[in-house]
């Protein structure tokens, strides 16, 4: 089984600006949430701007007023963006491919790696599996072969396939031009 290295983020996550909105979204003033926390305004304030992180007590308090899980407030979603000239090189293995992850490397329930597979570009001759609980195949240019143990899917410039990531597979571009292609990894497989 194949999977991608775990980077950490190289950034705090900016849970202050989610507490922000919670705050305002229950419109409360932080003043009242100052008095219901025992927590000064001076404070609240730099924690809602992300200059300051809150102990987990001070987390848990201004959680108990907002009505949220401090999970919910730690795991929310971030807008990123990866830009592809910016986008770090992976290696899953194979011969005349070049992978790029294409979405922020802490993100773990959905990863996209696009590959750039050179003519008579080959996975390994062994099919292997993935470490998702699903994974899809987009084909953006070119042909390519998806190998799985049923029989190959030629697959064309347009086409994606889907399939569970404990499906053992491997791929190959038979044509003579790159294809680009996009590997969608998405979730984790129990253990």
């Amino acid at each position: 089984m194949k999977s991608l290295p775990i980077q950490p983020l190289g950034t705090q996550p900016a849970i202050g600006r989610r507490l922000r909105d919670l705050r305002q979204q229950r419109r409360l003033t932080m003043e009242q949430v100052a008095e219901f926390t025992g927590l000064t305004k001076g404070f609240l304030s730099r924690v809602e701007r992300d200059l300051t992180s809150p102990s987990v007590a001070s987390l848990v308090a201004l959680c108990q007023v907002l009505g949220v899980p401090p999970g919910e407030v730690l795991d929310s979603a971030e807008t990123a963006l990866v830009r592809l000239e910016d986008a770090p090189r992976v290696s899953l293995g194979g011969e005349g491919i070049t992978e790029q992850l294409v979405t922020p490397p802490g993100q773990r329930e959905l990863r996209i790696i696009r590959a750039v597979v050179a003519p008579g570009g080959s996975g390994e001759a062994d099919l292997y599996t993935m470490d998702c609980s699903v994974e899809s195949l987009h084909v953006i240019e070119g042909p390519f072969v998806l190998v799985m143990q049923d029989g190959d899917l030629d697959l064309r410039s347009g086409d994606t396939v889907t399939f569970p990531g404990t499906e053992p597979h491997s791929w190959r571009n038979p044509g003579a031009q790159a294809a680009v292609v996009l590997w969608i990894l998405a979730g984790h497989r129990a253990r």
